[in-house]
């Protein structure tokens, strides 16, 4: 079992929006918002209002919306993050 000095911290690497996180996923998969609504059941008026940030992702939307887009939801939820490489001593 890992303990917690076997890991690194996460540093802030660019600044990207949570809905800026979801645009970049579907359109990394060549979805649109309708078609991304169509394999989630989330409306795309609601896909729309999270890319714009006027609506919050949420944990079960961003479950929901990581296996459409096939990435884990820390992508959407934390964009920009990443972890620090150990230096060596």
């Amino acid at each position: 079992m890992k303990k917690l000095k076997d890991f690194r911290p996460a540093k802030q690497h660019i600044k990207v929006s949570v809905g800026e996180s979801v645009r970049i996923m579907r359109e990394l998969q060549e979805l649109s918002q309708n078609q991304l609504a169509q394999l989630t059941g989330i409306p795309q008026s609601t896909i729309s209002g999270i890319e714009k940030d006027r609506i919050s992702l949420g944990v079960e939307r961003s479950k929901v919306l990581a296996r459409a887009l096939k990435c884990h939801p820390a992508i959407l939820v934390f964009p920009g993050w990443e972890t620090e490489e150990k230096k060596a001593a």
